[in-house]
């Protein structure tokens, strides 16, 4: 078993994990980060670019650089490799807790317990819940599903199946400084620009694959491409301006609309032809995510595997594994 076959069946097993069994319940190693993050911001922080640049580059270097240490110590051992790829891909996968959030917020409305499913709604979304109506609250939730199923799974799987374990824990720590302090705030407007146009990019290649698996597996291909190519630019997000409408489009939904974000307020185009969410549409875009996890784990999967066998062809050259740091045969 060659390092890439290790890598494709280490993706395998760790999706798998996360939707067996969600993320872990303690030590979860995205939190350390988050709080290793936030301890450098109190002694990093100043209202300049250079300084937040500085600031990623420390951070997701830094775990980027641990990844590739684990890759290269099991480089000649497969099942560690294996072993490392799983964990790695475990943890910072998110598309189980994704779910279990969306069908709680779901069950709330369904209930008619407005209040409560507003406070829950603050575990998925950054926007003020407080005045949402049911009908808002339902949007919320089919937006957040879109925007993290690309997010927590489908780009990180992208990155570990051309990377490996550094580009899976690489986007994850760009990924996470991007929800701490990407955001559009007076504090983060300049600090955070670094942490979140490096989290545009890494997303780029996962949120049009995340776009193209909801237009080819949900219920309505042609509304999906059709929201996608006339929506998608409206969003002010490159990347979930594409999920988000491709899900509208093939859900038979009308997506977008005026969110509050503290003392700002962002008025979003619509994306999409259908009729305005309701508690009962959450399940099928819960439903949509699930396939489109299953699909991306297993392309990432495929990828893997069709670079061990092509390298494993007579006569291959070998090429630099930019996961491993080192030449594979």
């Amino acid at each position: 078993m060659n390092l890439c076959t290790s890598r494709a069946l280490g993706l395998a097993l760790g999706s798998a994990a996360d939707r067996l069994l969600g993320d872990p319940a303690r030590f979860h190693p995205v939190a350390g980060f988050g709080r290793v993050a936030g301890a450098l911001e109190q002694r990093a922080w100043a209202p300049t670019r250079p300084r937040g640049a500085a600031y990623t580059l420390v951070l997701v270097g830094g775990t980027t650089g641990l990844g590739l240490l684990a890759d290269r110590a099991s480089r000649t051992h497969p099942l560690a490799r294996t072993a490392v790829t799983a964990l790695a891909t475990w943890a910072v996968l998110g598309g189980t807790s994704l779910d279990r959030e969306g069908r709680a917020v779901a069950a709330l409305l369904e209930a008619d317990r407005l209040p409560e499913a507003r406070q829950r709604l603050t575990h998925l979304v950054g926007r003020d819940t407080r005045t949402l109506t049911a009908g808002e609250v339902a949007r919320a939730v089919v937006e957040s599903v879109a925007e993290n199923t690309s997010d927590a799974v489908v780009a990180p799987l992208v990155l570990g199946a051309v990377a490996g374990v550094p580009g899976l824990v690489g986007y994850r720590a760009a990924n996470t400084l991007d929800a701490m302090v990407g955001h559009r705030s007076e504090r983060y407007a300049a600090f955070g620009w670094a942490s979140a146009r490096l989290d545009d990019v890494l997303n780029l290649p996962g949120s049009r694959l995340t776009a193209l698996l909801a237009a080819g597996l949900g219920p309505d291909p042609r509304g999906a491409l059709r929201a996608w190519r006339r929506d998608a630019a409206g969003h002010p997000s490159p990347n979930a301006g594409p999920v988000e409408a491709s899900f509208a489009g093939a859900l038979g939904l009308r997506l977008g609309g005026t969110n509050t974000y503290g003392t700002r307020v962002e008025h979003r185009p619509e994306m999409g032809d259908g009729r305005s969410p309701t508690a009962y549409d959450v399940t099928p875009a819960l439903a949509l995510a699930r396939r489109i996890d299953l699909a991306a784990a297993a392309l990432a999967a495929a990828y893997a595997l069709a670079r061990s066998w092509r390298r494993a062809r007579p006569g291959a050259e070998p090429r630099a594994d930019p996961g491993a740091g080192t030449l594979v045969p």
